[in-house]
């Protein structure tokens, strides 16, 4: 096979399930090859399908909260041979609850996941695309950057941080030929509330949006090479909105009437 027939390859994290698959499905359907990672056995199951495809499907299963576990996916990703057209970091965990009350683990998880594997990853992956003069990031950040977090404090904050490594990274790699796009969901139909402890909060009562509209989305504005994409509902629009006038302290408690744990 000549060189220039071989399909363009994207790499995206946290692809077991919710908008990571979505995404790697959008990406498929674009004509690109993929390497998938995820912790969880759900991967495997999850890359048999896209490979229905036709096209390559590699599935490499490493724990992102890891130093470890991050080479080992950039150690699969140098092993195809081919150079990173796309590269989706959107890997990530919640801890929903009172901080105080939260094991504290969990939350140092969630950093290492949210924050520490994006920046690792990064990193590693991105001067390849930086030297060949082009290639697309999208970082997975979250409407819930934008205000304070309460009940689920350390998630809400490391989105925040992907939205501004994100807006910074695209600053400084403008004249490179490679974009950065960050991605900012409101509440998804995805497995999110159930593994955060979120479960019956507000927010999960509330209208979640199809994670395969926010991966369309996502796709649309990472290829025209958008510095942000924003996926939300009317409601979570309009709260976004309230809150962005707000005092800090009445932000926070306007996003809190979403997180708080339902009373037992």
């Amino acid at each position: 096979m000549a060189a220039e027939d071989v399909n363009q390859i994207a790499v995206v994290t946290g692809a077991s399930s919710g908008i990571g698959l979505e995404l790697a499905r959008e990406l498929l359907d674009h004509g690109f090859d993929v390497i998938v990672s995820a912790e969880d056995d759900a991967l495997t199951a999850a890359a048999q399908e896209l490979a229905l495809s036709g096209a390559r499907v590699d599935a490499v299963r490493a724990d992102l909260t890891t130093s470890e576990g991050v080479e080992t996916l950039v150690e699969a990703v140098h092993a195809v041979g081919r150079p990173v057209d796309v590269l989706a970091l959107n890997a990530g965990v919640a801890n929903g609850g009172p901080f105080l009350e939260t094991p504290l683990e969990r939350d140092l998880e969630v950093i290492a996941l949210n924050v520490t594997a994006v920046v690792h990853l990064a990193n590693r992956l991105v001067p390849p695309m930086v030297e060949r003069g082009e290639g697309r990031v999208l970082i997975t950040s979250s409407v819930a950057a934008e205000m304070p977090g309460p009940y689920y404090a350390t998630y809400a904050a490391s989105k925040a941080f992907t939205l501004s490594f994100a807006e910074a990274l695209r600053h400084e790699l403008k004249d490179t030929g490679v974009t950065v796009t960050a991605l900012l969901p409101g509440p998804t139909d995805t497995d999110f509330f159930e593994s955060s402890g979120m479960e019956g909060t507000p927010v999960d009562r509330s209208g979640k949006d199809d994670p395969a509209k926010v991966a369309r989305e996502a796709y649309e504005g990472l290829m025209k090479g958008k510095g942000k994409v924003v996926v939300r509902s009317l409601k979570t629009r309009a709260q976004t909105a309230l809150a962005s006038v707000l005092p800090q302290p009445a932000s926070a408690a306007v996003h809190a009437a979403s997180t708080k744990p339902p009373e037992k």
